[in-house]
């Protein structure tokens, strides 16, 4: 029976947080999250969270995986971050043909799928299949050493030009390069997938734009949120937890700091006047609520299945673009109000100061492209 009971993953996020964050500086310098975490994952339910109910999965919702997330990112961004896709993939794995979920999902709903919805490839029709010879380099693949499925995608020559196609194969048909070391984010082992004429049965190929349309193959009258609605939740929530992190560390350190360190008259106190302390603690806390709320009403719309208007999906990717900007606004305020005292090297101050700038680069939260698009849906009307 799978629990399905609402909170359970993040209790389990809570236990696994108290390993990551001890875990955290040894996996930034080896460039890769721990196997004991994602092993917790697995145990825990993110593989399955959401998975149909017809393959053992949890069918979760988006606010349960929202919290669980955050507090993964409230001990380590980059544990978050892998947790985050883990569980955001399988959500689209049921617009692939049935052949090629029951295949996906044989040994149970743990499976660990990784994947790039960008076409860094080319595909050619197989001679004598219906299958597809796909080769190309997809770069940025975070945990990729822990997957059991790689979806990448690929462009397909047509008469009407290329068609985007995303395909599944076994990570052990693939090969990886060890390209990902960044400055932010560097536990999550974001390296490069390459596939060198690699043969795809049909039953591992769907069209991109099922998937960004929300269509699963064996009900297309009940659509799942379409990807632009909800792709940028995937991405923003590990910074959430990692603004939430940075402010609970200032307000440990500025605590201890004021309380040890005697007022002399006259005088600012260590890192600036009290009142400064409390503008920059408030107004960052103020800012990461704000960011949290826009963010639950993204997964409340999805779990509520819509509807998923133009204008929704283009409010979505506004807010999640939005959100994350003032996660770096926040988290580069906390930085900065630490002192120098508070900016130790290798310590959690600078590891979630690194990360969240680091998620702000992601291309599904750039806040121009996505504002574009609003405005058009905005002034667009069906008249």
């Amino acid at each position: 029976m799978v629990d399905t009971t609402p909170g359970r993953l993040t209790e389990a996020a809570r236990r696994i947080a108290d390993t990551a964050a001890g875990l955290a500086p040894a996996m930034t310098e080896r460039r890769r999250i721990d196997a004991d975490l994602v092993k917790a994952m697995r145990e825990a339910g993110f593989m399955r969270h959401f998975v149909p109910t017809r393959y053992g999965g949890a069918a979760g919702t988006f606010t349960d995986l929202l919290d669980a997330v955050t507090t993964l990112g409230e001990a380590c961004p980059a544990t978050a971050w892998c947790a985050s896709l883990f569980a955001s993939t399988p959500r689209f794995v049921p617009c692939f043909p049935e052949a090629g979920q029951r295949e996906f999902w044989a040994e149970g709903p743990d499976t660990a799928f990784v994947c790039s919805v960008l076409p860094f490839g080319e595909a050619t029709q197989a001679s004598g299949t219906s299958g597809l010879r796909v080769s190309g380099r997809w770069p940025y693949m975070s945990a990729v050493e822990y997957a059991d499925w790689v979806v990448v995608c690929a462009r397909l020559p047509g008469a009407d030009g290329p068609r985007l196609k995303l395909v599944a194969v076994p990570v052990s048909a693939v090969s990886v390069e060890d390209t990902w070391d960044t400055v932010g984010m560097r536990a999550t082992g974001s390296n490069t997938v390459v596939l060198d004429d690699v043969l795809v049965p049909a039953a591992r190929v769907v069209d991109r734009d099922a998937v960004f349309g929300g269509r699963p193959v064996d009900s297309p009258d009940t659509p799942i949120a379409p990807l632009a609605a909800v792709n940028g939740l995937t991405f923003v929530v590990p910074a959430l937890g990692a603004a939430q992190g940075a402010l609970a560390e200032l307000a440990r350190y500025l605590g201890g700091k004021l309380t040890n360190v005697s007022a002399t008259p006259g005088v600012p106190g260590p890192g600036g006047t009290l009142a400064s302390h409390e503008m920059t603690l408030a107004r960052s806390a103020a800012e990461i609520d704000s960011a949290r709320l826009l963010l639950t009403r993204i997964a409340e719309l999805a779990d509520a299945q819509g509807p998923f208007t133009p204008q929704a999906v283009a409010r979505n990717a506004r807010d999640s673009a939005f959100a994350v900007d003032l996660l770096v606004t926040a988290v580069n305020r906390i930085f900065r109000g630490a002192g120098t005292g508070g900016q130790a090297a290798h310590g959690p101050l600078e590891r979630f100061w690194h990360d969240v700038n680091a998620v702000a680069t992601h291309q599904a939260l750039q806040f121009e492209p996505a504002a574009h698009h609003y405005a058009r849906a905005l002034l667009t009307t069906d008249a």
